[in-house]
C-alpha cells in the first residue's frame, strides 16, 4: 500500500573464492579479474560478487556491519560510525559499522592488515572531510605522501567542480592489481601504491572521479561519458590549471598521436558506443578522443559556460545518472547556444577530420606600374578535408621574414578554408598546439614501437648466437608480441619470428622487431643502414643522435622509418649486457610513445623523437 514501508530479512551465507586472475596485454589497461574473493591475501566483494540482495537499476543507501579478525580492518562506501573489538582470546573479532548515506548503485567492500591514517580537511566553504589512507604495515610509511597530494587535489577540484559530496576519501592498498575509484575511496593496486602513484593522471584522476561517475553516475546503456571527461579534468587540465602549458600541449599531442595509432578507419566507432576499455582503441576513443571532445567544446563555448556547465552538471545531477544527452543539454543551456550539431558530430559520428594543405595561390598586383617585377600582394593557402566535412576550429601562425608571428583562430565547414596571408609570410603552421582532434595518417607520424605493435604484419628478428642468459629476455619479447593482438579487433596481426641467420630483408614483411647487436644478430646491420647517420650499433657500444653510450649497465630501444614506407617501422632492442637487458625488457612495451630511448641500468637517460613532419601541419614558401 502506498505510505507504508516494506522490511524483508535475508539469512544466508556461503564461500566467496574467486582468487583474481591476471590480464594478458603488452601494456597493462585492464585490473586483475574476479567478481569477488575471501582469502588469507585479502578480501574483495563488489557488485558482481552478488554478497547483498539488489534491485538492478535501484540507487540504494546502506547501513553495513563488518565482522573480522582481530588485526583486520574493513573499509566501504561513506562514514564509518563505529568500530570495538570484541574479546575472545585466540577468536576475538573486530566489528565496525558504516553509514552509506548517498544513494550509490554498487556496494564494494574490501578489507586486510590495514594500517589507517587520517587527516582532517576543511574545505574554502568549511565542508570538513576526512581524508585517510589504508595501507599495508610495509608501505605505512608512504602515508604522508597519499594525504598530501589527496589534499592537493580536493582543494583544486572543489574550487573548479563544487563541494566534495562524500563525507571522506581514503587511499586503500589492495592485493591484486587494480585502479577502482569508488564512492568515497580509491582501491589502488600494492605495486601502484609502491610506484608513488600520485601524479594528475593517477591519483588525482580517482579524485576527480569521486564528482564524475561516483556522484554524478553513468549509465553504460547509454554510452560511458564518464571517462572522457574525468581523463580532461585530471590526466589533462591539471597541468594547464598549475601552469605546465608545454606539458599539456604534450598531452594533447599524445591523444591525437594514439588515437592514430591504435584507431585504424576500419575500426573505428562513436564515442557514444564507448561502454568500457578492453584494449587500447578503446581507449584511444573513450578516454582520449572524448577527452580531446571536451576540450574543443571548452573553446567553442568559452571558460565562463564550460565550467558553469562542470558544476552545473555535478549539482544538477549528483545522486543521479547523467546522460551525453544531457551534457548536451546543459551546456547548451550555459553557452545559450543550440550545440547539437556539436553532439553530433563529434560523438555520434565515427572518425576525425584530416586536414591537408591542397595547394597555394598567390595573388598579384595590376596596374601597378611602381613594382619592378611581378610581387605578390597576398597569397592563399587552401586547406582541405574529405567527406564528411567537419565543423571545426583551429589556431593558425603566420610567421612573417621579420620575425613577427600572426596568430588567428580559423573556423572550418565545408571542403576548403581558404586562408590569405601576407606576401611576406615565410612559413603557415595549423594547428600547432593540437588544440583540435583530427585523423593524422600513420605515415606522418614519427617512428615508435607502437607503429610496430599495432602493424598489421610485423617480424621479429631474433639473435642467431648466444648462451641461454643472453637470449632468454629477447626470447620473452618475441612470445609476448607473437601471442598478444594489435589493436584491430577483426584479426589478430601476422607475426613472423626468425633467427637473425635467416634473415633476409627480401622476405620479411610490415614492421621489424631486432633484438640483439651486431655480434649476435646480423639483422643489425640492415637495421642500421636503414636509420641512416642517426644510429650506430657495436659491439660494445651504441650511438644514437650523436651520442655514444657504452657500459654493461646500457640498453637502446630505437625506431627509424621502414624504407618501404607506409607507416611501417624498423625497431631495435639491444642490450650491452644480460643483466640491463632484462631490466629493461619486462617494461619493454611501456615505452612504446617516442623514436628511442636510451636505459642505464633500467632508467632512462635520454630519449627523443625523429622528424615526423607531418604531425606538423605546415608549409613554407617564399614570400617574395
Amino acid at each position: 500500500m502506498s505510505g507504508e514501508t516494506l522490511i524483508l530479512q535475508w539469512h544466508y551465507e556461503g564461500v566467496i573464492n574467486e582468487p583474481p586472475r591476471e590480464p594478458r596485454h603488452l601494456r597493462f589497461v585492464t585490473p586483475s579479474e574476479t567478481a569477488g574473493h575471501i582469502g588469507s591475501e585479502g578480501v574483495y566483494l563488489s557488485v558482481e560478487t552478488h554478497w547483498y540482495p539488489d534491485l538492478p537499476g535501484s540507487l540504494a543507501t546502506f547501513d553495513v556491519r563488518v565482522t573480522l579478525p582481530e588485526g583486520w580492518e574493513a573499509v566501504t562506501l561513506g562514514e564509518k560510525t563505529s568500530r570495538r573489538l570484541v574479546p575472545g582470546g585466540p577468536s576475538a573479532r573486530v566489528e565496525s559499522d558504516w553509514r552509506v548515506a548517498a544513494q550509490t548503485e554498487a556496494l564494494t567492500l574490501v578489507a586486510n592488515r590495514f594500517v589507517i591514517k587520517t587527516r582532517d580537511w576543511t574545505a574554502a566553504d568549511g565542508q570538513r572531510v576526512q581524508v585517510q589512507t589504508y595501507l599495508f604495515p610495509e608501505d605505512a610509511a608512504l602515508a604522508d605522501e597519499y594525504l598530501e597530494a589527496s589534499v592537493r587535489y580536493l582543494e583544486a577540484y572543489t574550487k573548479l567542480v563544487g563541494p566534495y559530496p562524500f563525507p571522506k576519501f581514503a587511499v586503500v592498498e589492495n592485493f591484486f592489481a587494480s585502479g577502482l575509484g569508488m564512492p568515497s575511496f580509491t582501491l589502488l593496486g600494492s605495486g601502484v601504491i609502491k610506484r608513488h602513484y600520485v601524479q594528475p593522471y593517477a591519483l588525482g584522476h580517482e579524485i576527480v572521479h569521486s564528482w564524475i561517475g561516483n556522484w554524478v553516475l553513468n549509465d553504460l546503456k547509454t554510452g560511458n561519458w564518464v571517462e572522457g571527461l574525468t581523463t580532461y579534468l585530471a590526466n589533462y587540465y591539471y597541468d594547464e590549471l598549475t601552469g605546465k602549458l608545454d606539458q599539456a600541449r604534450e598531452q594533447r599531442r599524445l591523444m591525437l598521436l594514439g588515437y592514430a595509432v591504435h584507431v585504424w578507419p576500419r575500426e573505428d566507432y562513436p564515442v557514444a558506443q564507448f561502454t568500457r576499455k578492453t584494449d587500447q582503441k578503446d581507449n584511444a576513443i573513450g578516454y582520449q578522443k572524448a577527452a580531446m571532445v571536451f576540450h574543443m567544446l571548452r573553446r567553442w563555448i568559452g571558460e565562463e559556460a564550460f565550467w558553469k556547465g562542470i558544476r552545473r552538471l555535478v549539482k544538477d545531477h549528483g545522486g543521479a545518472y547523467a546522460t551525453w544527452r544531457d551534457l548536451e543539454r546543459v551546456f547548451s543551456e550555459e553557452a545559450r547556444e543550440d550545440l547539437r550539431w556539436f553532439f553530433a558530430q563529434w560523438v555520434e559520428r565515427p572518425g576525425a577530420p584530416a586536414l591537408k594543405v591542397r595547394d597555394i595561390s598567390f595573388h598579384f598586383a595590376s596596374g601597378r606600374k611602381d613594382l619592378p617585377g611581378p610581387i605578390p600582394e597576398s597569397v592563399t593557402v587552401h586547406i582541405v578535408q574529405r567527406e564528411p566535412w567537419y565543423r571545426l576550429r583551429f589556431p593558425i601562425w603566420i610567421e612573417l621574414s621579420d620575425g613577427a608571428v600572426e596568430k588567428r583562430t580559423v573556423e572550418a565547414d565545408g571542403p576548403e578554408t581558404p586562408v590569405t596571408v601576407p606576401p611576406h609570410a615565410w612559413r603557415v603552421r595549423i594547428d600547432p598546439d593540437y588544440e583540435a582532434f583530427r585523423r593524422m595518417p600513420r605515415s606522418d607520424l614519427p617512428p615508435i614501437l607502437n607503429l610496430l605493435v599495432t602493424d598489421e604484419q610485423r617480424t621479429v628478428v631474433l639473435p642467431a648466437t648466444g648462451t641461454e642468459a643472453e637470449r632468454a629476455p629477447y626470447q620473452d619479447i618475441a612470445d609476448r608480441l607473437a601471442g598478444t593482438r594489435a589493436s584491430q579487433a577483426s584479426s589478430a596481426p601476422a607475426t613472423e619470428i626468425l633467427r637473425g641467420d635467416a634473415f633476409s630483408a627480401d622476405r620479411v614483411g610490415g614492421s621489424m622487431l631486432i633484438l640483439g647487436g651486431p655480434a649476435a644478430n646480423p639483422a643489425t646491420g640492415w637495421a642500421e643502414r636503414a636509420c641512416g647517420d642517426r644510429v650506430r650499433f657495436e659491439p660494445d657500444r651504441f650511438t644514437v643522435d650523436g651520442q655514444t653510450y657504452e657500459g654493461a649497465g646500457m640498453v637502446l630501444l630505437v625506431s627509424c622509418r621502414h624504407p618501404t614506407g607506409g607507416g611501417r617501422v624498423v625497431t631495435v632492442f639491444y642490450g650491452l649486457s644480460p643483466a640491463a637487458t632484462a631490466k629493461v625488457a619486462r617494461l619493454l612495451f611501456f615505452y612504446g610513445w617516442q623514436s628511442y630511448l636510451v636505459f642505464r641500468d633500467g632508467v632512462v637517460v635520454a630519449r627523443g623523437d625523429f622528424d615526423a613532419p607531418g604531425m606538423s601541419l605546415e608549409v613554407r614558401f617564399d614570400g617574395r
